[in-house]
């Protein structure tokens, strides 16, 4: 079986889906949520699961990006993680950290991929008038929001929709979206073959 690392900054609303689909029979364990915030609300939604948490406060390394780095990977490394899970994770790692993850880490993305890469997706897609936006499940890669994409769901945007309006609905498809993904991919992963 695989150890899942979970990497949240915030509420951990795709966590706790990840989380709640692994106590099913699944290909994967949650092993480890680790958050760059001390005060994520995430991390007391694992711990409340059984979860093994873990912070590694990006704050104390400002201006150091590879020491930050370096302290996330030994306790990756630490508790034997597989496949790390960026959900909501808010902070943009540096390509040696994602060279060592390379087929190995994913992350949700709340657009069509490869539209709207970054932040403020939801208001780019009203902005530009688009008839449906989603999410997308992708591989990471050093390119921000631009690895394989290993699944997407789509939301139509509705002629009274606003960002907030928007963001909730689909939030809901990435609910659904995430879990399946993960099993699909953990399932394909080489030492499962």
């Amino acid at each position: 079986m695989l150890n899942v690392g979970i990497l949240i900054s915030g509420a951990g609303s795709n966590m706790l889906r990840l989380l709640e689909d692994m106590e099913q029979p699944h290909p994967g364990r949650a092993s480890l949520v680790v958050s760059n915030t001390p005060d994520a609300a995430g991390l007391a939604k694992a711990e409340a699961m059984g979860i093994a948490t873990q912070v590694v406060d990006h704050k104390l390394y400002r201006g150091d990006r590879s020491a930050f780095e370096a302290a996330l990977q030994k306790i990756l490394l630490v508790h034997e993680i597989d496949v790390i899970c960026l959900a909501g994770f808010m902070r943009i790692l540096g390509a040696d950290f994602v060279s060592a993850w390379q087929g190995r880490m994913l992350n949700i993305h709340p657009s069509l991929l490869p539209k709207y890469q970054g932040l403020k997706t939801y208001q780019r897609a009203l902005d530009a008038g688009d008839a449906e936006t989603g999410c997308s499940v992708h591989e990471v890669v050093s390119e921000l929001d631009a690895g394989p994409i290993l699944g997407q769901s789509r939301v139509a945007v509705l002629p009274d929709d606003t960002a907030s309006s928007l963001a909730a609905r689909v939030l809901v498809q990435e609910h659904q979206l995430y879990p399946r993904v993960l099993r699909d991919f953990l399932v394909q992963f080489p030492s499962q073959a």
